[in-house]
Protein backbone atom coordinates (compact mmCIF):
# COMPACT_ATOMS: atom_id res chain seq x y z
CA UNK A 1 0.00 0.00 0.00
CA UNK A 2 0.98 3.45 -1.04
CA UNK A 3 2.11 5.83 1.95
CA UNK A 4 -0.32 8.21 3.02
CA UNK A 5 -0.21 11.99 1.34
CA UNK A 6 1.25 13.57 4.75
CA UNK A 7 3.93 10.90 4.87
CA UNK A 8 4.97 11.41 1.70
CA UNK A 9 4.77 15.24 2.20
CA UNK A 10 7.08 14.82 5.17
CA UNK A 11 9.12 12.82 3.40
CA UNK A 12 10.00 15.40 0.52
CA UNK A 13 10.47 17.99 3.32
CA UNK A 14 12.89 16.08 4.67
CA UNK A 15 14.33 15.31 1.01
CA UNK A 16 15.03 18.97 0.61
CA UNK A 17 16.28 20.04 4.07
CA UNK A 18 18.97 17.58 3.19
CA UNK A 19 19.38 18.75 -0.50
CA UNK A 20 19.04 22.09 0.25
CA UNK A 21 22.67 22.64 1.30
CA UNK A 22 24.26 21.40 -1.53
CA UNK A 23 22.07 23.54 -4.21
CA UNK A 24 22.96 26.64 -2.18
CA UNK A 25 26.81 25.17 -2.41
CA UNK A 26 27.67 24.54 0.70
CA UNK A 27 29.78 21.66 2.40
CA UNK A 28 28.53 18.91 4.76
CA UNK A 29 30.01 19.69 8.70
CA UNK A 30 33.71 18.56 8.66
CA UNK A 31 34.38 15.70 11.06
CA UNK A 32 35.68 16.14 14.29
CA UNK A 33 39.32 15.63 14.13
CA UNK A 34 41.01 14.09 17.02
CA UNK A 35 42.20 16.09 19.92
CA UNK A 36 45.11 17.89 19.42
CA UNK A 37 47.18 19.80 22.40
CA UNK A 38 50.37 22.16 22.39
CA UNK A 39 52.27 22.26 25.87
CA UNK A 40 54.59 25.28 25.41
CA UNK A 41 55.86 24.87 28.97
CA UNK A 42 56.91 21.34 28.49
CA UNK A 43 60.15 21.81 26.23
CA UNK A 44 61.30 18.65 24.56
CA UNK A 45 65.15 19.98 23.43
CA UNK A 46 66.68 21.78 20.46
CA UNK A 47 65.72 21.19 17.06
CA UNK A 48 68.47 20.66 14.58
CA UNK A 49 68.00 22.36 11.57
CA UNK A 50 70.34 19.57 9.72
CA UNK A 51 67.58 16.93 9.81
CA UNK A 52 66.05 19.33 7.29
CA UNK A 53 69.03 18.05 4.45
CA UNK A 54 69.09 16.00 1.17
CA UNK A 55 71.39 13.87 -1.09
CA UNK A 56 72.57 16.07 -4.50
CA UNK A 57 69.48 18.93 -4.35
CA UNK A 58 70.53 21.31 -7.30
CA UNK A 59 71.13 24.74 -6.46
CA UNK A 60 67.21 26.04 -7.32
CA UNK A 61 66.15 23.60 -5.11
CA UNK A 62 68.94 24.14 -2.08
CA UNK A 63 68.18 27.98 -2.48
CA UNK A 64 64.15 27.10 -2.57
CA UNK A 65 64.24 25.80 0.72
CA UNK A 66 66.74 27.28 2.74
CA UNK A 67 68.89 23.93 2.07
CA UNK A 68 71.06 23.42 5.64
CA UNK A 69 73.50 20.29 4.61
CA UNK A 70 73.59 18.33 0.96
CA UNK A 71 75.16 15.07 0.88
CA UNK A 72 77.63 13.78 -1.76
CA UNK A 73 76.82 9.91 -1.33
CA UNK A 74 75.53 6.49 -2.91
CA UNK A 75 77.27 3.59 -4.05
CA UNK A 76 79.42 5.68 -6.97
CA UNK A 77 80.94 7.77 -3.95
CA UNK A 78 82.86 4.70 -2.42
CA UNK A 79 85.01 4.53 -5.62
CA UNK A 80 85.48 7.89 -6.37
CA UNK A 81 89.25 9.10 -7.21
CA UNK A 82 89.59 13.40 -6.29
CA UNK A 83 93.18 13.57 -8.69
CA UNK A 84 90.85 12.34 -11.61
CA UNK A 85 88.02 13.02 -11.11
CA UNK A 86 86.52 10.24 -12.07
CA UNK A 87 84.45 7.26 -10.04
CA UNK A 88 82.91 3.80 -10.41
CA UNK A 89 79.78 2.72 -10.88
CA UNK A 90 80.02 -0.65 -9.35
CA UNK A 91 76.79 -3.29 -9.87
CA UNK A 92 74.71 0.07 -10.67
CA UNK A 93 76.15 -0.22 -13.83
CA UNK A 94 78.70 -2.62 -15.26
CA UNK A 95 81.25 -1.77 -12.99
CA UNK A 96 82.35 1.15 -15.44
CA UNK A 97 85.03 3.82 -14.49
CA UNK A 98 82.51 7.09 -15.49
CA UNK A 99 84.30 10.31 -15.55
CA UNK A 100 82.70 13.29 -13.97
CA UNK A 101 81.24 16.44 -16.36
CA UNK A 102 84.18 18.67 -16.45
CA UNK A 103 84.95 21.79 -18.51
CA UNK A 104 88.57 21.95 -18.23
CA UNK A 105 89.93 18.25 -17.17
CA UNK A 106 93.41 19.81 -17.41
CA UNK A 107 92.76 21.75 -14.17
CA UNK A 108 92.38 18.74 -11.68
CA UNK A 109 92.25 18.23 -9.18
CA UNK A 110 90.92 21.88 -9.18
CA UNK A 111 87.53 22.65 -10.38
CA UNK A 112 86.25 18.54 -9.94
CA UNK A 113 83.14 17.73 -9.21
CA UNK A 114 83.32 17.40 -5.70
CA UNK A 115 84.61 20.57 -5.71
CA UNK A 116 81.86 22.13 -7.54
CA UNK A 117 79.32 20.08 -5.51
CA UNK A 118 81.14 22.21 -2.20
CA UNK A 119 81.01 25.50 -4.27
CA UNK A 120 77.71 25.14 -5.29
CA UNK A 121 76.90 25.03 -1.11
CA UNK A 122 79.10 27.88 -0.53
CA UNK A 123 76.52 30.45 -2.75
CA UNK A 124 73.07 28.49 -1.10
CA UNK A 125 74.61 28.89 2.50
CA UNK A 126 74.38 24.90 2.74
CA UNK A 127 76.75 22.96 4.80
CA UNK A 128 78.44 20.27 2.52
CA UNK A 129 78.56 16.66 3.66
CA UNK A 130 80.90 14.40 1.60
CA UNK A 131 81.55 10.47 1.24
CA UNK A 132 84.80 9.25 1.91
CA UNK A 133 85.97 6.15 0.26
CA UNK A 134 87.54 3.74 2.27
CA UNK A 135 87.09 0.11 0.83
CA UNK A 136 90.93 0.56 -0.40
CA UNK A 137 90.50 1.36 -4.13
CA UNK A 138 89.19 4.18 -6.17
CA UNK A 139 88.35 4.05 -10.12
CA UNK A 140 92.11 4.54 -11.69
CA UNK A 141 92.33 7.10 -14.60
CA UNK A 142 89.64 9.43 -16.73
CA UNK A 143 88.54 8.26 -20.12
CA UNK A 144 86.47 10.75 -21.44
CA UNK A 145 84.18 8.27 -23.86
CA UNK A 146 83.70 4.82 -24.71
CA UNK A 147 84.83 1.93 -24.44
CA UNK A 148 85.48 2.72 -20.67
CA UNK A 149 87.85 0.32 -18.40
CA UNK A 150 85.31 -1.88 -16.59
CA UNK A 151 85.71 -4.49 -14.16
CA UNK A 152 84.68 -7.72 -16.21
CA UNK A 153 85.55 -7.45 -19.62
CA UNK A 154 84.04 -9.91 -22.29
CA UNK A 155 86.89 -10.05 -24.17
CA UNK A 156 88.98 -11.23 -20.66
CA UNK A 157 86.66 -12.74 -18.33
CA UNK A 158 84.58 -14.30 -21.34
CA UNK A 159 80.70 -14.11 -22.46
CA UNK A 160 78.04 -12.91 -19.84
CA UNK A 161 74.87 -12.95 -18.41
CA UNK A 162 74.22 -8.76 -19.70
CA UNK A 163 76.75 -6.52 -21.51
CA UNK A 164 76.19 -2.67 -21.77
CA UNK A 165 74.65 -1.49 -24.50
CA UNK A 166 76.56 1.05 -25.44
CA UNK A 167 79.94 -0.88 -24.24
CA UNK A 168 79.31 -4.46 -25.22
CA UNK A 169 82.50 -5.38 -23.88
CA UNK A 170 81.53 -4.48 -20.31
CA UNK A 171 79.51 -7.03 -18.46
CA UNK A 172 77.88 -7.73 -15.31
CA UNK A 173 80.03 -9.96 -13.78
CA UNK A 174 77.72 -13.40 -14.05
CA UNK A 175 78.71 -15.99 -16.41
CA UNK A 176 76.00 -17.01 -19.46
CA UNK A 177 74.99 -19.48 -16.27
CA UNK A 178 74.42 -16.40 -13.59
CA UNK A 179 77.90 -17.92 -11.71
CA UNK A 180 79.95 -14.57 -10.12
CA UNK A 181 82.87 -14.55 -12.02
CA UNK A 182 85.78 -14.59 -9.83
CA UNK A 183 89.63 -13.86 -9.71
CA UNK A 184 89.30 -11.39 -11.66
CA UNK A 185 91.83 -8.22 -11.22
CA UNK A 186 91.40 -4.77 -9.82
CA UNK A 187 93.76 -2.99 -11.37
CA UNK A 188 91.44 -3.56 -14.15
CA UNK A 189 89.24 -0.54 -13.03
CA UNK A 190 91.51 0.63 -9.82
CA UNK A 191 94.07 1.90 -8.10
CA UNK A 192 94.72 1.87 -4.19
CA UNK A 193 93.03 4.80 -2.15
CA UNK A 194 95.15 4.94 1.53
CA UNK A 195 94.34 6.61 4.52
CA UNK A 196 97.27 8.68 3.58
CA UNK A 197 95.55 9.69 -0.03
CA UNK A 198 92.14 10.40 1.95
CA UNK A 199 94.60 13.27 4.52
CA UNK A 200 95.60 14.38 0.76
CA UNK A 201 92.37 14.93 -0.07
CA UNK A 202 91.15 16.46 3.30
CA UNK A 203 94.27 18.73 1.88
CA UNK A 204 93.15 19.87 -1.33
CA UNK A 205 89.51 21.17 0.24
CA UNK A 206 91.24 22.75 2.58
CA UNK A 207 93.51 24.36 0.52
CA UNK A 208 90.08 25.43 -1.91
CA UNK A 209 88.28 25.84 0.97
CA UNK A 210 89.45 26.57 4.15
CA UNK A 211 89.10 23.92 7.23
CA UNK A 212 85.97 23.30 8.54
CA UNK A 213 86.40 25.18 11.29
CA UNK A 214 86.51 28.56 8.77
CA UNK A 215 83.56 27.12 6.53
CA UNK A 216 84.86 24.18 4.23
CA UNK A 217 83.72 20.87 4.54
CA UNK A 218 81.75 20.55 7.75
CA UNK A 219 80.49 16.77 7.31
CA UNK A 220 82.48 13.54 6.00
CA UNK A 221 80.47 10.38 5.66
CA UNK A 222 83.08 6.88 6.69
CA UNK A 223 82.06 5.39 2.89
CA UNK A 224 78.97 4.42 1.53
CA UNK A 225 76.48 1.04 2.75
CA UNK A 226 79.89 -0.81 3.49
CA UNK A 227 78.00 -4.02 4.29
CA UNK A 228 77.09 -4.17 0.23
CA UNK A 229 80.91 -3.62 -0.71
CA UNK A 230 81.01 -7.43 -1.43
CA UNK A 231 77.79 -7.29 -3.97
CA UNK A 232 77.74 -3.29 -5.03
CA UNK A 233 81.99 -3.49 -5.46
CA UNK A 234 82.46 -7.03 -5.58
CA UNK A 235 85.07 -6.48 -8.42
CA UNK A 236 87.34 -4.67 -6.17
CA UNK A 237 86.15 -6.27 -2.84
CA UNK A 238 84.70 -9.61 -3.23
CA UNK A 239 85.06 -11.01 0.33
CA UNK A 240 82.00 -10.16 2.68
CA UNK A 241 82.83 -7.18 5.21
CA UNK A 242 82.96 -8.62 8.76
CA UNK A 243 83.11 -6.47 12.25
CA UNK A 244 86.71 -6.24 12.60
CA UNK A 245 87.63 -5.26 8.91
CA UNK A 246 84.76 -2.27 8.85
CA UNK A 247 86.03 -0.92 12.43
CA UNK A 248 89.73 -1.28 11.51
CA UNK A 249 89.17 0.93 8.31
CA UNK A 250 87.40 3.27 10.12
CA UNK A 251 89.80 3.64 12.51
CA UNK A 252 92.89 3.82 10.37
CA UNK A 253 90.43 6.54 7.91
CA UNK A 254 89.58 8.37 10.96
CA UNK A 255 92.74 9.25 12.07
CA UNK A 256 93.89 10.09 8.76
CA UNK A 257 91.55 12.52 8.23
CA UNK A 258 91.44 13.91 11.95
CA UNK A 259 95.00 14.47 11.50
CA UNK A 260 94.26 16.53 8.68
CA UNK A 261 91.28 18.60 10.02
CA UNK A 262 90.45 18.33 13.30
CA UNK A 263 87.00 20.22 12.93
CA UNK A 264 85.65 18.22 10.36
CA UNK A 265 82.69 15.95 12.09
CA UNK A 266 82.57 12.47 10.84
CA UNK A 267 80.10 10.09 10.52
CA UNK A 268 79.19 6.13 10.45
CA UNK A 269 79.23 3.14 9.31
CA UNK A 270 76.11 4.46 6.93
CA UNK A 271 75.31 0.90 7.29
CA UNK A 272 71.87 0.29 3.92
CA UNK A 273 69.15 -0.50 6.36
CA UNK A 274 67.89 -3.27 8.89
CA UNK A 275 70.06 -6.54 8.71
CA UNK A 276 73.07 -4.46 8.72
CA UNK A 277 72.25 -2.68 11.74
CA UNK A 278 72.83 -6.35 13.31
CA UNK A 279 74.97 -8.22 11.28
CA UNK A 280 77.97 -8.20 9.00
CA UNK A 281 78.07 -9.16 5.68
CA UNK A 282 80.06 -12.08 6.88
CA UNK A 283 76.40 -13.20 8.50
CA UNK A 284 74.01 -12.05 6.21
CA UNK A 285 71.03 -11.10 8.11
CA UNK A 286 71.23 -13.53 10.77
CA UNK A 287 73.29 -14.26 13.87
CA UNK A 288 76.40 -15.82 13.11
CA UNK A 289 79.57 -16.70 13.72
CA UNK A 290 80.76 -13.01 12.73
CA UNK A 291 78.44 -11.86 15.65
CA UNK A 292 79.61 -14.64 18.03
CA UNK A 293 82.52 -13.75 18.16
CA UNK A 294 82.28 -10.26 19.27
CA UNK A 295 80.29 -11.17 22.46
CA UNK A 296 76.89 -11.55 20.50
CA UNK A 297 76.74 -8.08 20.13
CA UNK A 298 74.73 -6.26 17.61
CA UNK A 299 77.07 -4.95 14.98
CA UNK A 300 76.19 -1.17 15.62
CA UNK A 301 76.47 -1.99 18.93
CA UNK A 302 80.14 -3.03 18.65
CA UNK A 303 81.17 -0.54 16.32
CA UNK A 304 80.42 2.03 18.99
CA UNK A 305 82.43 0.50 21.38
CA UNK A 306 85.06 0.63 19.40
CA UNK A 307 84.91 4.10 18.87
CA UNK A 308 84.61 4.80 22.37
CA UNK A 309 87.52 2.67 23.15
CA UNK A 310 89.58 4.87 20.80
CA UNK A 311 88.77 7.97 22.50
CA UNK A 312 89.77 6.37 25.64
CA UNK A 313 92.82 5.29 24.82
CA UNK A 314 94.08 8.18 22.12
CA UNK A 315 92.18 11.35 23.71
CA UNK A 316 90.16 11.61 20.06
CA UNK A 317 87.13 11.27 19.34
CA UNK A 318 87.07 9.85 15.42
CA UNK A 319 83.19 9.36 14.98
CA UNK A 320 80.87 12.21 15.80
CA UNK A 321 77.42 11.06 14.40
CA UNK A 322 76.12 7.44 14.10
CA UNK A 323 75.05 6.84 10.85
CA UNK A 324 72.22 4.39 9.69
CA UNK A 325 70.50 4.48 6.45
CA UNK A 326 67.11 3.91 6.59
CA UNK A 327 64.35 3.06 3.81
CA UNK A 328 60.99 1.89 4.42
CA UNK A 329 60.62 -1.80 3.57
CA UNK A 330 56.67 -2.32 2.90
CA UNK A 331 56.01 -3.30 -0.28
CA UNK A 332 55.54 0.08 -2.27
CA UNK A 333 56.54 2.78 -0.37
CA UNK A 334 60.13 3.87 -0.61
CA UNK A 335 61.95 5.51 -3.74
CA UNK A 336 58.16 4.76 -5.52
CA UNK A 337 54.99 6.63 -6.89
CA UNK A 338 52.51 7.88 -4.93
CA UNK A 339 50.63 3.89 -5.94
CA UNK A 340 47.00 3.40 -5.08
CA UNK A 341 44.87 3.92 -2.04
CA UNK A 342 45.96 1.08 -0.19
CA UNK A 343 49.67 1.82 -0.59
CA UNK A 344 49.14 5.73 0.13
CA UNK A 345 47.58 4.61 3.35
CA UNK A 346 50.66 2.16 4.06
CA UNK A 347 52.94 5.30 3.06
CA UNK A 348 51.57 7.38 5.94
CA UNK A 349 51.43 4.81 8.26
CA UNK A 350 55.33 4.13 7.38
CA UNK A 351 56.30 6.88 9.65
CA UNK A 352 55.74 4.89 12.98
CA UNK A 353 58.93 2.96 12.37
CA UNK A 354 60.58 6.12 13.00
CA UNK A 355 59.34 5.86 17.01
CA UNK A 356 56.35 3.53 17.80
CA UNK A 357 57.33 0.62 19.55
CA UNK A 358 53.86 -0.47 19.36
CA UNK A 359 53.75 -0.14 15.83
CA UNK A 360 54.44 -3.78 13.78
CA UNK A 361 56.97 -3.17 10.48
CA UNK A 362 54.22 -3.95 7.60
CA UNK A 363 56.85 -5.50 5.57
CA UNK A 364 59.43 -9.05 6.34
CA UNK A 365 60.68 -7.21 9.11
CA UNK A 366 57.92 -7.90 11.00
CA UNK A 367 58.39 -6.32 14.35
CA UNK A 368 58.75 -3.04 15.68
CA UNK A 369 62.11 -0.36 13.93
CA UNK A 370 61.40 2.32 15.87
CA UNK A 371 64.31 3.35 14.45
CA UNK A 372 65.37 6.64 16.17
CA UNK A 373 64.70 5.56 20.21
CA UNK A 374 66.69 2.74 19.13
CA UNK A 375 69.90 4.68 17.81
CA UNK A 376 69.60 6.53 20.91
CA UNK A 377 69.68 3.54 23.15
CA UNK A 378 72.91 2.29 21.38
CA UNK A 379 74.42 5.19 21.71
CA UNK A 380 73.63 5.51 25.98
CA UNK A 381 74.64 2.20 26.02
CA UNK A 382 78.12 1.98 23.68
CA UNK A 383 79.23 5.69 22.70
CA UNK A 384 77.48 8.38 25.02
CA UNK A 385 77.63 11.93 23.19
CA UNK A 386 77.59 10.65 19.59
CA UNK A 387 75.36 12.36 17.68
CA UNK A 388 72.62 10.63 15.36
CA UNK A 389 72.30 10.77 11.68
CA UNK A 390 70.49 9.13 8.94
CA UNK A 391 71.67 10.15 5.84
CA UNK A 392 69.47 7.94 3.11
CA UNK A 393 65.93 8.07 3.77
CA UNK A 394 62.89 7.78 1.59
CA UNK A 395 59.13 7.15 1.61
CA UNK A 396 58.53 8.02 -1.41
CA UNK A 397 54.98 9.84 -3.51
CA UNK A 398 56.98 13.15 -3.78
CA UNK A 399 55.38 13.89 -6.75
CA UNK A 400 52.47 13.34 -5.05
CA UNK A 401 50.15 15.27 -2.25
CA UNK A 402 50.35 12.02 -0.23
CA UNK A 403 54.29 12.20 -0.33
CA UNK A 404 53.85 15.93 0.88
CA UNK A 405 51.58 14.79 4.16
CA UNK A 406 54.31 11.62 4.54
CA UNK A 407 57.46 13.79 4.13
CA UNK A 408 56.04 17.12 6.32
CA UNK A 409 55.46 14.27 8.82
CA UNK A 410 58.72 12.56 8.92
CA UNK A 411 60.43 15.89 9.00
CA UNK A 412 58.13 16.51 12.40
CA UNK A 413 59.18 13.31 13.98
CA UNK A 414 62.91 13.87 13.24
CA UNK A 415 62.66 16.98 14.99
CA UNK A 416 60.29 16.01 17.98
CA UNK A 417 62.43 12.71 18.88
CA UNK A 418 65.41 14.64 18.54
CA UNK A 419 67.66 13.80 15.62
CA UNK A 420 70.40 15.63 14.42
CA UNK A 421 70.98 15.35 10.67
CA UNK A 422 69.22 13.96 7.94
CA UNK A 423 69.63 14.05 4.19
CA UNK A 424 66.91 13.08 1.94
CA UNK A 425 67.72 10.01 -0.72
CA UNK A 426 66.64 11.13 -4.36
CA UNK A 427 64.88 14.56 -3.76
CA UNK A 428 62.40 16.21 -5.31
CA UNK A 429 62.10 18.48 -8.28
CA UNK A 430 61.56 22.05 -6.79
CA UNK A 431 57.87 22.24 -7.58
CA UNK A 432 56.94 18.55 -6.63
CA UNK A 433 54.58 18.43 -3.82
CA UNK A 434 57.64 16.79 -1.58
CA UNK A 435 59.74 19.89 -2.08
CA UNK A 436 56.32 22.18 -0.15
CA UNK A 437 56.84 19.47 3.04
CA UNK A 438 60.02 21.26 3.39
CA UNK A 439 59.20 24.62 2.45
CA UNK A 440 56.73 24.48 5.39
CA UNK A 441 59.25 24.32 8.04
CA UNK A 442 62.26 25.99 6.53
CA UNK A 443 60.43 29.25 4.02
CA UNK A 444 56.59 29.16 4.46
CA UNK A 445 56.52 32.94 3.05
CA UNK A 446 59.16 32.91 0.63
CA UNK A 447 60.69 35.31 3.36
CA UNK A 448 62.58 33.08 5.18
CA UNK A 449 60.32 32.76 7.99
CA UNK A 450 60.12 28.71 9.27
CA UNK A 451 59.47 26.53 11.92
CA UNK A 452 60.73 26.98 15.47
CA UNK A 453 64.09 25.76 16.60
CA UNK A 454 62.94 24.41 20.28
CA UNK A 455 60.61 21.27 20.23
CA UNK A 456 57.55 21.25 22.56
CA UNK A 457 55.14 18.91 23.47
CA UNK A 458 52.44 18.15 20.96
CA UNK A 459 50.13 15.04 20.93
CA UNK A 460 46.80 13.92 18.99
CA UNK A 461 44.69 11.78 20.17
CA UNK A 462 45.21 9.93 16.34
CA UNK A 463 48.37 10.97 14.93
CA UNK A 464 46.85 8.66 12.08
CA UNK A 465 44.55 10.69 11.47
CA UNK A 466 45.95 13.94 12.37
CA UNK A 467 49.61 14.40 13.63
CA UNK A 468 50.76 17.76 14.88
CA UNK A 469 54.20 18.95 16.17
CA UNK A 470 55.18 22.50 17.82
CA UNK A 471 58.17 24.37 18.57
CA UNK A 472 58.92 27.64 19.48
CA UNK A 473 60.86 30.35 17.68
CA UNK A 474 63.87 32.08 19.06
CA UNK A 475 63.91 35.22 17.18
CA UNK A 476 60.64 36.41 18.04
CA UNK A 477 59.37 34.03 20.54
CA UNK A 478 56.55 32.85 17.92
CA UNK A 479 54.56 29.58 18.82
CA UNK A 480 54.83 27.23 15.63
CA UNK A 481 52.52 24.40 15.21
CA UNK A 482 51.85 22.33 12.11
CA UNK A 483 49.01 20.17 11.92
CA UNK A 484 48.97 17.09 9.25
CA UNK A 485 45.09 15.96 8.22
CA UNK A 486 46.40 12.45 6.93
CA UNK A 487 42.60 11.56 6.17
CA UNK A 488 40.49 12.11 3.05
CA UNK A 489 38.40 13.73 5.15
CA UNK A 490 37.80 17.33 5.86
CA UNK A 491 38.48 17.59 9.73
CA UNK A 492 37.29 19.99 12.41
CA UNK A 493 40.72 20.42 15.04
CA UNK A 494 40.24 21.99 18.74
CA UNK A 495 43.60 22.82 19.95
CA UNK A 496 44.15 22.91 23.40
CA UNK A 497 47.02 25.29 24.11
CA UNK A 498 48.86 25.85 27.58
CA UNK A 499 52.16 27.15 28.71
CA UNK A 500 51.89 29.93 26.55
CA UNK A 501 50.36 33.88 26.11
CA UNK A 502 49.04 34.48 22.60
CA UNK A 503 49.61 38.00 21.48
CA UNK A 504 47.04 38.09 19.12
CA UNK A 505 45.90 35.95 16.11
CA UNK A 506 47.74 33.37 14.40
CA UNK A 507 48.58 33.48 10.85
CA UNK A 508 47.54 30.66 8.93
CA UNK A 509 49.33 29.11 5.88
CA UNK A 510 48.18 25.86 4.46
CA UNK A 511 49.63 23.28 1.29
CA UNK A 512 47.21 20.99 0.00
CA UNK A 513 45.53 19.74 -3.23
CA UNK A 514 43.56 22.84 -4.07
CA UNK A 515 47.16 24.54 -4.83
CA UNK A 516 49.97 22.22 -5.24
CA UNK A 517 52.09 24.71 -6.69
CA UNK A 518 52.17 27.22 -3.69
CA UNK A 519 51.78 27.29 0.32
CA UNK A 520 48.52 29.40 0.83
CA UNK A 521 48.16 32.45 3.16
CA UNK A 522 45.04 31.65 4.74
CA UNK A 523 42.37 33.60 6.90
CA UNK A 524 44.05 34.60 10.56
CA UNK A 525 43.14 32.04 13.15
CA UNK A 526 41.78 33.58 16.54
CA UNK A 527 43.71 31.92 19.39
CA UNK A 528 42.99 32.63 23.07
CA UNK A 529 45.39 30.81 26.24
CA UNK A 530 43.19 27.75 26.22
CA UNK A 531 43.92 27.12 22.51
CA UNK A 532 41.70 27.41 19.39
CA UNK A 533 39.38 25.60 17.31
CA UNK A 534 40.39 25.16 13.44
CA UNK A 535 39.09 23.46 10.04
CA UNK A 536 41.69 21.61 8.22
CA UNK A 537 40.87 20.52 4.57
CA UNK A 538 40.98 16.73 3.61
CA UNK A 539 44.85 15.69 2.97
CA UNK A 540 46.66 18.93 4.41
CA UNK A 541 49.50 20.30 6.00
CA UNK A 542 48.24 23.53 8.13
CA UNK A 543 51.14 25.58 9.82
CA UNK A 544 49.88 28.23 12.71
CA UNK A 545 52.62 31.03 13.57
CA UNK A 546 51.24 32.34 17.06
CA UNK A 547 52.73 35.62 18.26
CA UNK A 548 53.75 35.65 21.94
CA UNK A 549 52.98 38.49 24.15
CA UNK A 550 55.65 40.57 24.96
CA UNK A 551 57.23 39.91 21.68
CA UNK A 552 61.93 39.91 21.93
CA UNK A 553 63.70 36.78 22.31
CA UNK A 554 62.91 34.60 25.33
CA UNK A 555 66.52 34.82 27.44
CA UNK A 556 66.63 31.31 27.94
CA UNK A 557 65.95 29.84 24.53
CA UNK A 558 69.32 30.75 23.16
CA UNK A 559 70.38 28.24 25.99
CA UNK A 560 68.69 25.68 24.35
CA UNK A 561 69.93 25.37 20.66
CA UNK A 562 72.23 24.11 18.80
Amino acid sequence: MPPSRPLRLRRLGLALALALPLLAGTAPEPAPAPALSVDAGHILGPISPDIYGMNFADEALAAAVRLPVRRNGGNAASRYNWRVDTSNTGSDWYFENIAADNADPSRLPDDSSADRFVGQDRRTGTRSLLTLPMLGYVAKRRLESHPFDCGFKVSVYGAQQAVDPWDPDCGNGLAAGGDAITGNAPADTSVAFAPADAADWIGHLKAAFGDAASGGVAYLDFDNEPMLWNSTHRDVHPTATSYDELVARTLTYGAAVKAADPGIATLGPATWGWCAWFHSAVDGCTAGQDQAAHDGLDFTAWYLARMRDYETTHGQRLLDYLDLHYYPQAPGVALSTAGNGAVQALRLRATRSLWDPTYTDESWIGQPVRLLPRMRQWVADHYPGTRLAVTEYNFGGLEHINGALTQADVLGIFGREGLDLATLWSPPSIGQPGAFAFRIYRDYDGAGHGFGETALAATSADQGVVSVYAARRAADRALTVVAINKSAAARTATVSLTGFSPAGPAAVYRYDATDLAAIRRVDDQAVTAAGWTSPLPASSITLYVVPAAGGGIAPWLPLLLP
